[in-house]
């Protein structure tokens, strides 16, 4: 693959001097073009060799566009806070708004690439690592990223060579540490670990582009066009024929079940029963909190369910049993701008737990296969998609000691229509009743369906579905109470 890199490309001052700045005027008037367009963002991903001038690009296309609209993110060893993370969390948190251009020097590649050449993990691991990759930037291309793949390769002699003669310089001794000269006595390692994972990553939406890092003038001309072809080619595209929000009627359940009708809502609690039941439950949650193994794990719950179906209420009862400093409630409503001009699930994936605390999201990522899937503000194609990235998102999760517990919170809707007259009657409650809520009851039906199918397609082994009876609010309280300090003794392996 690296082959086509090691042809000995050079260009002449005189041609890099004729040449250099109409392409930077060209790259300036590309990147204000994505600015007013605000159609997609731009991610760019720099990796190669030791020595092969990565730095140096990534310097020069901060100097010929405008630095205001470029977000460089250089990523070394992760932080503390990093750690106690999904790996995938700091990249997330890296990716650029749409009409803005992000640079990644060091990425995703990086670690699983270094991994393998130091022998830290066997191929098939890689090849796992690897296809979570693949999965990851379908996203992206899906979500509109333009993703620019660009690696810099040197020859085994021609990087002995660069790495020489830049310790010999004392102005440029600086770029050169032991862990380049460690790095190129695994040369061939890195080699073979990196062709394995580039032939297996380049793809027609994100393909990899190797540019020869000998010489540097032929290094910058070469970068700078790739990056102004493809940008000029896709602000050039015709917007795509929007597609008409119409939510398709729900398909039948296989096997004709409703797993929500199904729910038994006669189930109660009487007040002293559920008194004794929530202080013990409470206690429980509070002494698994402090837990000296629980430092190893972090709790997402997730709450789903019917309007009025007690949601708030019952997170409240779940907060008393902890110390604040100890978790986040995150309440989720209609996207920002800043949220939509982002990948779907970056804003929930920068709300993940540390280890050794709680997130609490009334309401969550599922919105996509619910309130955007009935109400048509998610084409058909990008609902469907999300089901596999939502398994996957909390695949991610559980890998690094989540514990991930989701509640849907079921109500008749006669009940419902009970707890909407209330409200609006009780002068404290009346922020909680909008024409919204009103106008989802007449969709009772295609919400049931979404729910049923969202349960079926991503109800797991690590994140399985918690069915919660809320006719009565005690009951349900108790059961979500119960079913956390369940979860979390599995966990710890206290059970």
């Amino acid at each position: 693959m690296f082959e086509s890199a090691e042809l000995g490309h050079s260009i002449s001052k005189r041609t890099y001097a004729r040449e250099e700045p109409k392409l930077r005027a060209a790259l300036l008037d590309a990147q204000y073009d994505l600015f007013q367009d605000g159609r997609f963002p731009v991610v760019v991903l720099i990796g190669g060799v030791d020595g092969a001038g990565k730095g140096e690009t990534v310097n020069l296309f901060n100097e010929w566009m405008d630095p205001r609209h470029i977000r460089t993110e250089a990523f070394g060893p992760p932080s503390d806070e990093e750690r106690e993370r999904p790996p995938m969390w700091r990249y997330w948190r890296a990716l650029p708004p749409k009409g803005k251009i992000g640079i990644l020097f060091g990425h995703w590649y990086t670690d699983p690439v270094i991994a393998r050449a130091y022998g830290d993990i066997r191929q098939p691991e890689l090849v796992q690592r690897v296809e979570r990759i693949v999965n990851f930037e379908r996203m992206l291309a899906d979500e509109g990223v333009l993703l620019l793949k660009f690696w810099f390769h040197l020859s085994k002699q021609a990087q002995k060579k660069r790495l020489t003669s830049l310790e010999k310089d004392s102005s440029t001794r600086w770029r050169i540490s032991d862990t380049d000269w460690e790095h190129f006595r695994r040369y061939d390692k890195f080699r073979k670990a990196a062709e394995f994972t580039l032939r297996e990553t380049s793809s027609d939406s994100s393909p990899w582009s190797i540019i020869e890092g000998v010489d540097a003038n032929y290094r910058s001309l070469a970068a700078g066009r790739m990056l102004l072809a493809a940008m000029r080619r896709r602000l050039d595209r015709k917007p795509p024929r929007k597609r008409e929000n119409r939510a398709p009627p729900p398909a039948p359940a296989i096997d004709a079940r409703n797993v929500i009708a199904a729910l038994d809502l006669t189930h109660k609690l009487d007040r002293r029963k559920y008194e004794n039941l929530l202080d013990r439950y409470q206690a429980k949650l509070n002494s698994l909190s402090r837990h000296p193994r629980f430092n190893r794990h972090s709790v997402t719950l997730v709450f789903e369910g019917q309007d009025a179906a007690g949601k708030g209420s019952t997170i409240r009862r779940i907060n008393r049993a902890l110390d604040a400093r100890q978790y986040r409630i995150i309440p989720i409503a209609a996207p920002t701008e800043e949220e939509r001009a982002q990948p779907y699930l970056w804003r929930f994936w920068r709300h993940v737990p540390r280890l050794g605390r709680f997130s609490i999201f009334d309401r969550s990522w599922y919105g996509r296969v619910l309130v955007e899937r009935v109400e048509g503000f998610a084409s058909e194609f990008d609902w469907m998609r999300a089901y596999s990235e939502i398994n996957e998102f909390e695949e991610q999760l559980a890998e690094k000691g989540g514990i991930v517990v989701k509640f849907w919170l079921a109500i008749s809707k006669e009940e419902q229509y009970r707890r909407f007259r209330e409200r609006e009657k009780t002068a404290f409650k009346r922020f909680k009743i909008t024409p919204e809520d009103w106008r989802n009851r007449k969709k009772w039906q295609a919400y049931e369906a979404a729910v049923c199918e969202m349960v079926d397609r991503t109800s797991t082994d690590i994140a399985p579905w918690t069915l919660v009876e809320a006719e009565d609010k005690l009951y349900a309280r108790i059961k979500v109470l119960k079913t956390v300090c369940e979860r979390i003794e599995e966990a710890l392996g206290s059970r």
